[in-house]
């Protein structure tokens, strides 16, 4: 899989760019506040997932024009594919020009993965960074996913909304079972999607992680659900979902949200049994994120028969020359998108083609 041409107008602060990227490494670079993020983020927008710095589309549109035009010649599935997106207050999608229904389409179509010194923090952030780092990651491989979270989340804002309702009016109690039963339904399959993904990404972790640190630690993951048993399938823990949904009723009331359920679930990460969390140095921490994020790259190599593309944006100033050369040397073989400020990198990174970024201008 890999990218053959991308073209990008009105984007950002890019008013008209065409790439033409080589199958290995690729490197962009250039000063900060260039567009180094922005061809990265626009490549990305073609898994089908939202921009990994913004849910408003309207940020991605140039100031001063109507839409966001980009266009993508890719590989993918043994044959060459064309896609499309005309951003506005929606994105428009078309695949080898026929119009889809929305950018979800793409899903599954042509895959990436992307690396940021954002994720470097997905150790040490809340749940909710672990949660989206999970559902991004399954949503690229099972198309479907992403509908199901959807549907979801939108349940539990009406029942969020129920309850503060019930709880100011003292009425609509007899409502929640409607929504308890929705809400179970969804989740028990979301948090069976969940445990298999993290089933998968225990196969590479440990493996990954010990090659970064020379085998100095183990690292162990473990995901830490709302149910504490594990199903045999997703209409089980539905089954035991809707139990426990049921059972917060008096709590869910006074406290006016759901208290219950895979939205407060988590990722734990142990590094010989001590969560990196709270005891890993900046470094453990580092090389924690970096094995997940191989690991999410292998799976969807695994599942897909193709690896994905690999976008590296600005992280090589955040890793130590060990890190970095374990990096590069993982994506050997692989189309890899690096960005950096500094062009003391380029001296570090054995590179296939260059690019210089300047004020939304690109120069090989």
């Amino acid at each position: 899989m890999n990218v053959r041409k991308h073209i990008i107008k009105d984007y950002r602060n890019i008013n008209e760019l065409e790439l033409e990227p080589v199958d290995g490494v690729n490197v962009i670079f250039g000063d900060n506040g260039q567009g180094k993020t922005n061809i990265i983020e626009s490549i990305w927008l073609f898994t089908g997932c939202n921009s990994f710095r913004t849910r408003k589309n309207i940020e991605l549109i140039k100031n001063g024009c109507e839409n966001a035009e980009l266009s993508m010649d890719f590989y993918a599935g043994g044959r060459e594919q064309n896609a499309r997106l005309v951003i506005n207050t929606v994105k428009e999608t078309f695949i080898n020009d026929i119009r889809q229904v929305s950018a979800r389409s793409l899903l599954g179509r042509f895959q990436a993965i992307v690396f940021s010194p954002a994720f470097l923090s997905v150790i040490k952030d809340g749940p909710s960074e672990r949660r989206r780092f999970i559902d991004t990651a399954i949503s690229l491989i099972k198309p479907n996913y992403a509908a199901l979270l959807l549907k979801y989340n939108k349940t539990l804002f009406q029942r969020n909304s129920l309850l503060r309702q019930i709880s100011v009016n003292k009425t609509g109690d007899e409502l929640l079972y409607a929504f308890d039963e929705e809400l179970a339904k969804y989740g028990g399959r979301i948090i069976d999607y969940r445990v298999k993904y993290i089933d998968d990404l225990k196969n590479y972790v440990p493996d990954i992680y010990s090659g970064i640190s020379k085998g100095r630690e183990k690292i162990k993951i473990k995901y830490t659900g709302s149910l504490k048993e594990k199903c045999a399938d997703s209409a089980e823990y539905s089954r035991l979902l809707y139990d426990e949904t049921v059972r917060n009723h008096e709590r869910d009331i006074f406290r006016q949200t759901t208290n219950f359920g895979p939205h407060k679930d988590d990722l734990d990460i142990f590094l010989d049994d001590l969560n990196v969390r709270i005891y890993g140095s900046q470094g453990q921490q580092r090389s924690g994120a970096l094995a997940l994020k191989l690991s999410e790259a292998e799976i969807i190599k695994e599942i897909s028969g193709e690896k994905p593309v690999a976008l590296l944006d600005d992280v090589m100033s955040e890793l130590d020359d060990k890190r970095q050369k374990y990096l590069i040397k993982y994506f050997d073989g692989w189309q890899v998108f690096v960005t950096c400020c500094d062009r003391a990198h380029l001296k570090k990174i054995r590179y296939d083609k260059s690019f210089r970024i300047t004020d939304g201008r690109l120069w090989e």
